[in-house]
């Protein structure tokens, strides 16, 4: 299995998602991880020996807690789900994200303010890489700005996103007969 083999493995699986989210912003310890996720001690620690050894999560230190040596673990900050563009995992990917998203929006706190929209656009070029550099941008301030989990005066936010260029279809005409089959973009906000 390569390292990118690995990686995949590692991100292609809802809880290993969470577990780097929460262990962003802070060090987070197996048995931590397992109360916030709801999840077995032992079940943390196998998805956390994953998350290592697809160094996507390294040992931040040791303390001592009742007795015991406590590990705290924190993600390796960068762009790992961004790099999958290029590998045949997009599928497995998209489906492990969209697991979140239905369970995220779930929890979706009734009455508060939120962002949702869906798109298939034609760019040009210039265009969609001004876009993906902003998108890219606005995802890693949100990253920087990231509190330890329960922290005081924070509120909870859960986010999925991807984009990504589309292949060109063979017959690029209309399908679902709404349009004027000449090819021209429409999209959702």
């Amino acid at each position: 299995m390569t390292t990118n083999d690995a990686v995949l493995r590692a991100l292609a699986h809802p809880t290993r998602l969470r577990m780097l989210s929460l262990m962003w912003a802070a060090p987070q310890s197996a048995a931590a991880l397992a109360r916030e996720l709801g999840i077995s001690h032992a079940l943390a620690s196998h998805h956390l020996r994953l998350l290592g050894a697809a160094g996507l999560a390294e040992l931040d230190g040791t303390r001592t807690r009742r007795g015991g040596v406590e590990r705290r673990y924190r993600t390796v900050h960068g762009t790992p789900l961004s790099d999958q563009g290029e590998r045949d995992g997009t599928a497995l990917l998209s489906e492990t994200l969209a697991h979140n998203l239905r369970e995220r929006a779930a929890r979706h706190a009734p009455g508060s303010p939120g962002v949702t929209a869906d798109a298939e656009l034609w760019l040009t070029p210039a265009d969609w890489d001004g876009f993906r550099r902003r998108m890219a941008e606005l995802l890693a301030d949100l990253h920087d700005a990231a509190q330890p989990p329960h922290a005081p005066y924070t509120v909870r936010v859960g986010g999925t996103v991807m984009l990504f260029p589309l292949a060109e279809d063979d017959d690029t005409a209309d399908h679902d007969g709404g349009g004027d089959g000449s090819g021209a973009g429409g999209g959702g906000r």
